[in-house]
């Protein structure tokens, strides 16, 4: 693969909240990044829903790598995410497949992609899908346009299984989000779903440094493989809440409405099995729960008052030993 340092990259999805820390990181590293959204105010402007085939070759065409971090999330339509996590990845795969010189291909799945599972189970990637929302059947699709690329045409891709990221700009909707919000606002009181899922956090900054190393990993290593990015532990998101307001130190009252509002997924228990990252692409996460979540409150204008608590080994599998920070 062609350095980091002299490597041209096109980052897709360039304006949303894993696609800018992608091109940040890669721009730290000294590649040549076109950044391309709907709205860019620099880079490439395109709706990639709309884009033909001309216009996507004409995108990947020359590059060395391009990284897809456009979908459609929650809240969008079932058409919209049809288009964006399924149907986009398909017709970038064709596209790439018809280049004389083809750029690694980097997609960004989500851990959403296997469904519920029984709780305390770590998940690898051998592990049957059977994902229970259209936001994890959409992404599956896409998972599965980049494998069938790879093993039919030869096209040097990669998916990435992605935890629930977080860290400085998490969207407002998410729960880290939505808490931030609320303390920024300075509300005394939270009134949130009911906390009884368990989530694998993964900082977002950790998830673009695994973009760079699926970048710059050699192609037999990882066309067509499809690769868990997550913190290796499943966090009761209890205790996420609890890190956030003992961060900011201030009283905050939590309560848990009777009923709960529409959820991302009935999946309650999460954590990925992200041994084949560490031998594939000699990845691990590097920060902490406790400096993600204080990072994202800096980034919202409210002050940590309290020390990042110290860290403690995480629930992860013996192959892959991890470290989360205990909120208490």
């Amino acid at each position: 693969m062609t350095p980091t340092a002299s490597r041209s990259v096109v980052v897709l999805g360039a304006s949303g909240f894993l696609g800018r820390h992608v091109c940040a990181a890669f721009a730290a590293a000294g590649a040549r990044v076109s950044p391309v959204s709907r709205k860019a105010r620099d880079g490439v402007a395109l709706d990639l829903v709309r884009a033909g085939r001309p216009e996507l070759r004409r995108l990947c065409a020359g590059a060395d790598a391009v990284v897809n971090a456009a979908g459609a999330v929650w809240g969008g339509t079932g058409q919209e995410m049809a288009e964006l996590n399924a149907e986009l990845v398909r017709r970038l795969t064709e596209v790439l497949a018809e280049l004389p010189e083809r750029p690694r291909f980097v997609n960004l799945g989500s851990a959403y992609e296997y469904g519920p599972v029984p709780a305390g189970v770590s998940i690898d990637e051998d592990w049957p899908p059977a994902p229970a929302t259209a936001y994890g059947r959409t992404k599956l699709q896409g998972t599965q346009a980049v494998v069938r690329a790879a093993d039919e045409h030869g096209v040097d891709g990669v998916a990435l299984r992605v935890s629930v990221a977080c860290g400085p700009g998490t969207p407002k909707v998410s729960l880290p989000g939505i808490v931030a919000g609320h303390l920024a606002a300075g509300d005394d009181e939270l009134r949130l779903a009911p906390l009884r899922a368990h989530r694998d956090l993964v900082d977002v900054r950790d998830v673009a440094d695994a973009v760079l190393a699926a970048a710059d990993a050699p192609r037999g290593a990882v066309a067509g493989a499809v690769i868990n990015i997550g913190g290796g532990a499943a966090v009761p998101v209890r205790d996420l809440v609890e890190l956030m307001i003992s961060l900011s130190g201030r009283p905050v009252r939590i309560v848990e409405e009777a009923v709960a509002r529409d959820t991302r997924s009935d999946a309650q228990w999460q954590r990925l099995d992200i041994g084949r990252a560490r031998r594939t692409l000699g990845w691990t996460p590097r920060r902490t729960l406790a400096e993600s979540m204080r990072d994202l409150l800096t980034a919202v204008g409210v002050p940590v008052v309290r020390p990042v608590p110290a860290v403690q080994p995480a629930e992860g599998t013996e192959d892959e030993p991890t470290a989360r920070a205990h909120p208490r």
